[in-house]
Order: C-alpha cells, then structure tokens, then sequence
C-alpha cells in the first residue's frame, strides 16, 4: 500500500521502534532516523520525488514501511530509504515484502536502485545481499562505525 504524509505519525512511531534495536549494535542513539522529527518525516513524505509503501495488519498496525527517492543527480536512479520492520514481526519475510513492493512499484525508467545500512546490520546485510545489492564502498562515521553503501541495477 502507498503511505502518505497522513501516515507520518505512525512511520515516525515505527521508525523509532525499529532502529532503537539497531542502534544496539554501534551503540549510536543518534542514528538519523532516531533524531529525525516528526515534521521531517511528514515533510519529506509530502515531497513529488519520494514515494512511501507500507504493509499493514488488515486495515490497522502499520506493520513495515519504506522510502524511495529519485536521486536530483541521476533521474535513473532510486534511493531506497527508512526500510523499517515493527521489531515484534521482524524475520517473518516482511522486509523482503516491502523490498518487493519497491521493484515493482518504482518507475520504468529506474535502472538503479541503492542503499545503505550499518556494517553491524548483519541481518540487514544478508537480506540486501539475497536480493542482488552489491557493496560500492564504506563510509566512516563520526561515531566510528562503517556505513556500508550497495547497489543493484534493474530493468
């Protein structure tokens, strides 16, 4: 299902519950997604070259959600963004789902797709991986972890 801007407060919601689990790992509370504020969230959903899908319990829980921009350098390429998974659902197959739902759902005229992770997002890696992104490059954070960027051409 497509999100909107109306559904900002439930991203927002999901998006905390899940990446407070992932800054476990590099022990980084201050991960963009923890400290991005509501009005950002319903901001960048309102913008014409992001899309937002989301999948549901039946009509209610927000269950997962994801972000896709087209990149302004490169009208070929999509940036996937904010995938997130309610934390008491995660490994059931939905993060694939939503991951799915990007492929078919972005423009014919997308050849490539990137994102990034944590280099600690060692579930995050695989699945990326099991669908054909591919690591460009790494990138260091002020907080000392890696940043690990992937890619993977479609069409």
């Amino acid at each position: 299902m497509t999100l909107s801007e109306k559904d900002a407060g439930e991203i927002f919601t999901l998006q905390r519950a899940a990446y407070v689990t992932e800054a476990h790992a590099p022990e980084d509370l201050y991960l963009p997604p923890l400290v991005e504020s509501l009005i950002e969230v319903t901001s960048e959903l309102d913008k014409a070259e992001v899309d937002s899908f989301g999948l549901r319990d039946g009509a209610q829980r927000l269950l997962g959600a994801v972000r896709v921009c087209v990149l302004p350098a490169n009208a070929r390429c999509t940036e996937v963004g904010r995938l997130v998974v309610a934390p008491d659902v995660q490994v059931r197959g939905l993060g694939s789902r939503l991951l799915e739902l990007v492929e078919a759902r972005v423009s014919e005229d997308i050849t490539e797709l990137k994102l990034f992770t944590g280099e600690h997002s060692v579930g995050n890696l695989r699945l990326y991986s099991r669908f054909g992104y591919r690591e460009t490059h790494r990138v260091p954070t002020a907080s000392g972890y890696g940043l690990v960027y992937l890619s993977k051409r479609v069409r």
